[in-house]
């Protein structure tokens, strides 16, 4: 999203983190800036019971973690690494500067978030309206969509089917049950145990 070289001019460090390494909790109060220069990092939520939804991935070029960068609140979910990554990471006040002398930079990162909201509007309904396949679907032609590929293309899932079921509120063995349904339907396709859409 944001040059490396200009974060780092602006005062950025990098940071090896490791999988399953918590970058932030929910509840904690935000600092800093944070984007992936490599690997994946998810943000998620812990019910009660210890049950995790996943609301994003976030891959090399993303930032994460920001609505608590613009209104002093808190962050709502948790950042832990999904894989081993490096992250560029840029002190508030630093990061809220760039912007305000960079207005490239502030549109497009306006339309990032206006991008993620429409994605968190569409799964609450997905949530909230749809059962079991049609929230699979539709989360997996918005994957393939926010990795640039046509529709009329297939990409592979690099989604496990825990993560899919945490994404969408589902259970597991529900997931596995409606993947199969959905490629028997010709919906999408599974090649040895992987998913394509």
């Amino acid at each position: 999203m944001i040059d490396t070289d200009l974060l780092l001019a602006w005062g950025a460090t990098l940071h090896n983190i490791e999988k399953g390494q918590v970058l932030f909790c929910e509840g904690n109060n935000a600092h800093f800036y944070y984007q992936v220069v490599e690997g994946r990092i998810k943000m998620c939520n812990c019910n009660d019971e210890g049950k995790e939804f996943i609301q994003g991935f976030f891959e090399a070029g993303e930032s994460f973690g920001e609505p608590p960068l613009f209104d002093d609140a808190t962050y709502p979910a948790s950042a832990v690494a999904d894989t081993d990554s490096i992250v560029i990471r840029l002190r508030k006040e630093n990061f809220l500067q760039l912007l305000k002398d960079n207005f490239e930079i502030h549109f497009g990162f306006t339309q990032t978030l206006a991008r993620r909201l429409r994605f968190k509007s569409m799964m609450s309904k997905e949530i909230s309206s749809y059962g079991p396949s049609h929230r699979i679907i539709s989360l997996l032609n918005e994957y393939k969509k926010s990795h640039g590929i046509p529709a009329n293309e297939k990409l592979k899932i690099d989604l496990t089917r825990q993560q899919i079921a945490d994404m969408t509120g589902l259970r597991v063995e529900t997931v596995i049950r409606s993947i199969r349904e959905l490629h028997e339907k010709g919906k999408l396709q599974i090649e040895r145990g992987k998913v394509f859409c």
